[in-house]
């Protein structure tokens, strides 16, 4: 893997976050640096939830397939986390994401409630690696184009508002033909299904290309040859012309059965299909350089460094490849990172190996405590550093001839 190249201005980073009720943490605060953050603990002990958080902040929902009922602490009516962010320029953000039970789900941008959560993707954005991320290979084509939906609308508000009123004519639609069908209506629908749908194949397309582009860049030294393809009806024919052919095939299935709700991202290596073909290593190499191609194009769009959360990364990836990941985020060239881990030693000697400052915590049964801090890790690299250049003078002195105040 190659590193990513594009530009950043004045990235924002989280310097704090507050978890109340949420899932299994009562009530922690974690104060992070903006270099890389490590918590580290047994499965189960809640460090994927603390990443989760991180991710409900920038996307107002988890990144696992869970509802948000599903996210409040057993006992609880509610959850709270909120984020204070910072950025190189000085500029603060203050996000409070809560959600109840009675209520439902309020978003706060420093103090002033949004009124369409939509409005909020983007503002800082994020991309995580996970085990959930098997899904894409292993799961069918709802599952890839979620990630697309995700992926596209924290840099494109009008695609995501235009997914959302897709999905709202799609169902109008299918509860039409459920019924009695009405031509005319089905008329109406398909205008409607075709306006929106257009401009979302249309940005599909065009990221899914930056997509590859990138993608193509991180893997360039990779033996695998492995490609990547947007495939969609409405590559071929225009969307009208579909949704007519399917006219009657609709109305006998009772549902929509064409239109770019059924497209789908092909994932191959070495031209056959990355589920059937590719090994689990390679199914995993392959998803983590499909996200940093995603975190260069949301980098390059936005003109920031989004944070980036690997979360679980040794999970059916070899320590090698993991230390080359490591190596390759601990560059300047990324922001914010978290990272999670069950193994302490293991992470902090690839860490420590790869150089470069990080803060460390261990959680345990929903509590979070800190182990060290990005600036006692600097301290003790200066101290280290010093000691070294004490000893080496220290030796080189020992091996000088000494001096003698005689005369020639």
């Amino acid at each position: 893997m190659s590193c990513p190249d594009f530009l950043y201005f004045c990235p924002m980073h989280l310097k704090k976050i507050a978890l109340l009720n949420f899932k299994n943490i009562p009530q922690e605060e974690l104060v992070l640096c903006p270099g890389i953050n490590c918590l580290v603990g047994d499965n189960g002990a809640g460090k994927t939830n603390v990443v989760d958080a991180v991710y409900y902040l920038s996307m107002c929902k988890s990144s696992l397939q869970m509802t948000d009922g599903q996210s409040i602490r057993h006992g609880a009516d509610f959850f709270l986390v909120e984020g204070t962010y910072a950025s190189d320029a000085g500029k603060r953000e203050t996000i409070v994401c809560s959600f109840s039970r009675k209520g439902g789900k309020v978003l706060k941008r420093n103090g002033k409630e949004y009124e369409r959560l939509s409005d909020h993707v983007g503002l800082i954005p994020a991309v995580i690696v996970s085990p959930a991320d098997s899904a894409l290979i292993s799961d069918d084509a709802d599952e890839r184009r979620r990630y697309l939906n995700a992926f596209i609308s924290q840099l494109d508000r009008a695609y995501l508002g235009s997914v959302m009123r897709y999905n709202a004519v799609l169902a109008e639609r299918n509860r039409l033909l459920k019924t009695r069908p009405d031509e005319t209506m089905l008329q109406i629908y398909d205008m409607q299904l075709c306006e929106h749908g257009k401009a979302i194949h249309a940005r599909r397309q065009e990221f899914a290309e930056r997509l590859t582009t990138a993608y193509s860049r991180i893997l360039s030294g990779d033996r695998e040859q492995v490609e990547l393809h947007y495939k969609s009806e409405l590559n071929d024919r225009p969307f009208e012309e579909i949704l007519l052919d399917a006219r009657q095939k609709d109305i006998v299935n009772e549902f929509t059965t064409a239109g770019i709700h059924r497209d789908d991202l092909v994932l191959k290596i070495g031209g056959y299909p990355l589920r059937k073909y590719g090994s689990q290593g390679q199914q995993k190499s392959f998803l983590i350089a499909l996200k940093l191609a995603q975190y260069a194009v949301v980098a390059q769009a936005k003109g920031e460094r989004p944070i980036l959360l690997l979360d679980d990364l040794f999970d059916k990836l070899d320590a090698g490849r993991v230390e080359q990941l490591i190596r390759l985020v601990s560059d300047d060239t990324f922001g914010q990172i978290l990272i999670t881990d069950c193994n302490p030693t293991r992470l902090k000697r690839i860490l420590d190996k790869a150089g470069g400052d990080y803060t460390l915590f261990s959680v345990a049964e929903g509590a979070v405590t800190q182990e060290r801090n990005a600036a006692e890790s600097s301290e003790k690299a200066t101290e280290n550093a010093a000691k070294d250049a004490a000893a080496n003078a220290e030796k080189e002195q020992s091996l000088r001839p000494e001096s003698t105040d005689e005369q020639p």
